[in-house]
């Protein structure tokens, strides 16, 4: 996918007064304002700039087809589980599910709660009827400025992410989730060639040059799940 029009081009738009805002918020401002796929974005009706993200790694990976069923862990505010929406078509099945609210998106059931427990992992597949396709997280913690930190945190969510997901995908499912740089470490990575066929780290373009993150992307999912939805509906 191409990255918008104006996405090389040299933004200098900023804010007129900086009056109660803290130097950082003021630097967050501007660099939202001069960011060619936060107003890409919005001109789409896409959430947020993170709808690039996906949609980039679907046309590298062929993440998406019509008639999946998707989870979209950590969705709010909602780019995501748009895109997943738009791709997956009318027969398909989009759970988005995030601790915080969201505004309705048409075509997706949103599911407020933590993944990890048992009554909210119900829900999910009681939304998709039958085991997810794919299960993406786009989740990450709050930062502290102190990379090894940092990275040990996101790692710990994407091995949650990945004990889920080896609990809902169908065979040959894929799984998506944001790393920081430095990858994934060998033994998160060593279990997700184990349970995956194909397993690769990609930093799509509209992911900003100055940030730390990139993706896992592993495809083929080995397991079997089926048994566990003989009763699901198509």
């Amino acid at each position: 996918m191409k990255p918008p029009k104006d996405a090389s081009r040299g933004l200098t738009t900023r804010l007129r007064t900086a009056k109660g805002r803290t130097t950082a918020s003021q630097r967050w401002l501007e660099r939202q304002l001069n960011d060619p796929y936060v107003r890409a974005a919005k001109a789409a009706g896409w959430r947020s700039r993170a709808a690039f993200k996906i949609l980039e790694l679907d046309e590298r990976f062929g993440l998406f087809c019509p008639g999946q069923r998707i989870v979209d862990l950590g969705a709010a505010p909602g780019g995501w589980t748009q895109v997943a929406v738009q791709r997956a078509g009318e027969n398909g099945r989009v759970v988005g599910l995030d601790l915080l609210p969201m505004d309705v998106i048409a075509g997706a059931t949103l599911l407020q709660g933590d993944f990890q427990e048992e009554d909210t992992e119900r829900a999910v597949l009681e939304a998709l009827s039958g085991p997810a396709d794919l299960v993406m997280s786009d989740m990450a913690p709050n930062t502290t400025g102190h990379n090894a930190t940092d990275h040990l945190r996101i790692l710990g969510l994407v091995e949650l992410a990945l004990h889920f997901a080896a609990k809902v995908l169908v065979p040959g499912g894929s799984f998506v989730a944001k790393v920081f740089q430095g990858g994934t470490e060998k033994d998160l990575l060593n279990q997700m060639k184990h349970d995956f066929q194909v397993v690769r780290h990609a930093k799509p373009p509209a992911s900003r040059k100055d940030s730390a993150e990139m993706y896992v992307v592993a495809t083929g999912f080995r397991g079997d799940n089926a048994h566990r939805y003989s009763g699901a509906q198509g």
